[in-house]
């Protein structure tokens, strides 16, 4: 599956671009996901030319190391767990961060 679609880049910032924005008011474009556990991250921004994202971690160690962060592209399409790789969520639509963190308690 191809993480990145010619779309989603239009509509994704460019890195540091929300710095001033609240984090509950900061715009989730994109989201990403491994099938076999808990690991999902949603993409805020992104810098093509390093191809590097910023966004929320939903960590696969739990709850309490969920996390405001950055990824990269390369780092995303290397993980490979039991043969099935990081896929997008085809069906998600931008959304503020503040409402992806009601689904996401810290405990």
């Amino acid at each position: 599956m191809k993480l990145l679609t010619k779309e989603i880049l239009k509509k994704l910032p460019p890195l540091y671009s929300t710095e001033n924005v609240p984090a509950d008011e900061k715009m989730c474009i994109c989201k990403f996901f491994h099938p076999m556990g808990r690991y999902t991250y949603f993409v805020i921004e992104y810098d093509p030319e390093e191809k590097l994202f910023f966004g929320y971690c939903v960590s696969p160690l739990g709850p309490d190391c969920d996390e405001l962060g950055y990824t990269s592209l390369e780092e995303l399409e290397s993980v490979v767990v039991r043969g099935l790789k990081i896929e997008r969520d085809l069906y998600f639509k931008p959304t503020k961060l503040a409402e992806i963190l009601k689904q996401y308690p810290k405990g």
